[in-house]
């Protein structure tokens, strides 16, 4: 029999943790720092491996994922998913707008919501428990993907009401998961995704729903199967009602009274869309009432009471003149193509990535040919596809490269893998490119040491890896084109001050497979210091519940490496810290600081502190540094040329302090 206090004590976590992740991914705005959150979801995962009868399906241990299915099971949809017409200008509006007056011949207004690029689903509900996620389908017919939406943090595993309701909305790939989930894919030589709706149905297509929750997935609801369940009687009102229920709603929506209002917000977000964190392609526009959607009805695909407007797309044509082959830390060769200059997205563009040999072949590009190119996720230009009714006596086939363009060595090809693999360990690139992330910001922080610098001090052969930075002198550094005596100390002292970082930088550094900042500080906090986790195996490093088993893997095969060990014992013997520096989760929980649980943004030039130290000491003492401005943004610091983050807080009415207010706040927290 399991003990009252421990059941009880599940069920507390379980109801704290699900509303923690609650604040986080449905209301962007965490009221926990994450170490909380993980020490409380250790607790929870130690309870239930001990008593797996206590085991619930709203518990937030059951979002990992793990399910495998030999298949998708099909599910009919008991009431539709309709599409919706696409509208592709302001007259078609206007004639949309004409029928629905002269259908309704009463008051009315509309909803304006942004059309989400991202895949379809159902998410049904018994009294109150998600028992059932589909995909579209054809709109009567979809697929059983429930394990796999289980893993999507901002789907409620459980209603704040007991309701029996279906809710429908859209599942997508944030941009910047997209573009992380892409880079990742590219140096691991995986076929990259076209764009984010297509990496969301790829993850949400997965058999194995482990996969699916590494990948980062969202979601924006914005109706339901089925009226009856809610109070409200209108599509603005039934949003925030769904908010209340615990589901994540788009809140960019608006009323419009007039089509003059729908269109200002059209016109709008057409302008805003670059700046939003995921992809929209269109705005919907529904008849709020549900009274008189119901009196207007349906076609046989659509409701008459709403369409999709859609924005035109985002795209230039152009002609490729060369393509390059750059080889990165990891030997994986990435092809550009070198093109004429074109405006694309609201930027000028003449480079474009086109991923690996395979897209290459699969669209058929040749030098001299007209191309279509577009934004992937508005940021990074990329090949749409080749206008070959453009095509010249000029275009030829562009020869595949069969040799490192560095070394020379043979490239590979492996069975799975699309990308082509240099893989000589001395390659010149793979050295300069492990080293430029070494020195990067996020790692060692190297102030003035960049890519040029690197290539000619290995050019010049002072530097074959990374410890030899901390062995050179004023004399090899004079060697260096443009380096005078003054900048060849600087840098010497920003090399020495190096050495005193905290050990998750240099591992974060070292550039482990896998391993990227917040796992090498999961790391440190655990072991202590690098030689403690260089012993480590791969069950010790697994029982970090965050931590994966491909990262548990990386880092033992690693360290067994002799030519690690070598490079351990010269960075250890060049007086490089490898002990873990940071305060740990529970020091953390004491610290009592005005930054304490306070979300803050960094922007304009600062004096006293760099970036990256004023980020390191506001997470010292418990506060959290983000990029960007919001709502949630608790204090926003404020330097010299601050631009349009600082507009942006004074719009908001977020407090602003300036770099004094900063280092005052440092120092009454040190006296504390």
């Amino acid at each position: 029999m399991v003990e009252k206090k421990v059941i009880t004590r599940a069920q507390q976590l379980r109801e704290q943790l699900n509303q923690y992740s609650y604040e986080y991914y449905v209301k962007d705005h965490p009221t926990v720092e994450d170490f909380v959150y993980d020490e409380l979801y250790r607790e929870l995962v130690e309870i239930e491996d001990k008593y797996p009868e206590l085991i619930s399906e709203d518990s937030p241990t059951q979002r990992v994922g793990g399910t495998v299915l030999a298949g998708f099971e099909k599910v009919v949809h008991q009431v539709p998913l309709y599409s919706l017409n696409d509208v592709f200008n302001k007259e078609e509006i206007t004639a949309f707008d004409q029928r629905v007056r002269k259908a309704i011949d009463a008051d009315f207004c509309y909803t304006c919501e942004l059309k989400i690029d991202g895949l379809s689903v159902s998410l049904r509900y018994e009294k109150g428990r998600f028992v059932q996620g589909a995909t579209r389908g054809d709109g009567s017919v979809g697929e059983n993907i429930t394990a796999n939406l289980k893993t999507v943090k901002s789907i409620p595993l459980q209603l704040k009401k007991p309701l029996t309701i279906e809710a429908r909305g859209e599942c997508y790939m944030p941009k910047k998961s997209f573009m992380k989930l892409n880079q990742k894919r590219e140096e691991e030589g995986q076929e990259v995704f076209a764009n984010p709706r297509n990496a969301a149905a790829g993850s949400l297509r997965q058999l194995d729903s482990s996969i699916t929750a590494k990948r980062n997935l969202s979601t924006f609801l914005y109706s339901v199967a089925s009226i009856e369940p809610l109070q409200s009687r209108g599509q603005f009102a039934a949003l925030a009602e769904l908010d209340e229920l615990g589901f994540r709603t788009n809140h960019e929506r608006r009323s419009c009274a007039t089509l003059d209002d729908v269109w200002a917000y059209i016109e709008e977000f057409e302008e805003k869309r670059k700046e939003l964190p995921y992809e929209i392609d269109g705005v919907v526009i529904k008849v709020d009432q549900f009274a008189q959607q119901e009196s207007l009805g349906f076609t046989v695909k659509a409701p008459r009471w709403a369409i999709a407007y859609k924005f035109p797309p985002e795209e230039a044509d152009t002609v490729i003149r060369d393509i390059e082959w750059t080889v990165g830390r990891t030997g994986v060769l990435t092809p550009t193509a070198v093109m004429d200059p074109v405006k694309v997205a609201g930027t000028t563009v003449s480079r474009a990535s086109l991923h690996n040999a395979d897209f290459i072949a699969t669209k058929e590009i040749r030098l001299a040919d007209h191309v279509v190119i577009y934004k992937a996720g508005d940021i990074i230009p990329e090949v749409s596809h080749v206008l070959k009714e453009s095509r010249t006596a000029a275009s030829e086939d562009y020869p595949i490269p069969e040799k490192c363009p560095i070394c020379d060595s043979q490239l590979v090809h492996l069975d799975d893998e699309v990308a082509l693999r240099c893989i000589n360990p001395k390659c010149p690139a793979q050295i300069k490119e492990q080293m430029n992330h070494y020195v990067s910001r996020n790692a060692m922080n190297i102030d003035g040491l960049g890519p040029r610098l690197i290539a000619q001090m290995y050019e010049k052969d002072l530097i074959r890896d990374v410890a030899d930075l901390y062995y050179l002198s004023e004399d090899d550094l004079l060697k260096l084109d443009k380096v005078k005596e003054k900048s060849a100390n600087n840098l010497l002292a920003s090399i020495n001050e190096s050495k005193s970082r905290s050990a998750e930088r240099l591992l974060f550094g070292l550039g482990i497979r896998h391993v990227g900042a917040k796992a090498a500080k999961i790391l440190l906090e655990h072991f202590a210091d690098i030689r403690r986790l260089e012993q480590a195996s791969i069950e010790e490093i697994q029982e970090l519940n965050t931590l994966g088993s491909a990262i548990a893997e990386s880092v033992v095969t690693y360290f067994e490496k002799n030519e690690v060990h070598e490079l351990l014992a010269e960075l250890e013997k060049a007086g490089v810290n490898f002990n873990y520096l940071g305060k740990t989760t529970s020091e953390l929980a004491q610290v009592e600081s005005v930054f304490k649980d306070k979300t803050v943004v960094l922007t304009g030039k600062l004096t006293q502190y760099t970036r990256i130290q004023a980020k390191a000491k506001i997470e010292s003492l418990g506060g959290t540094v983000t990029g960007s401005v919001s709502k949630n943004t608790d204090i926003v610091v404020a330097g010299t040329e601050a631009g349009s983050k600082l507009t942006k807080a004074e719009n908001l009415g977020i407090t602003i302090w300036n770099e004094a207010d900063m280092v005052k706040a440092f120092e009454k927290s040190e006296e504390s």
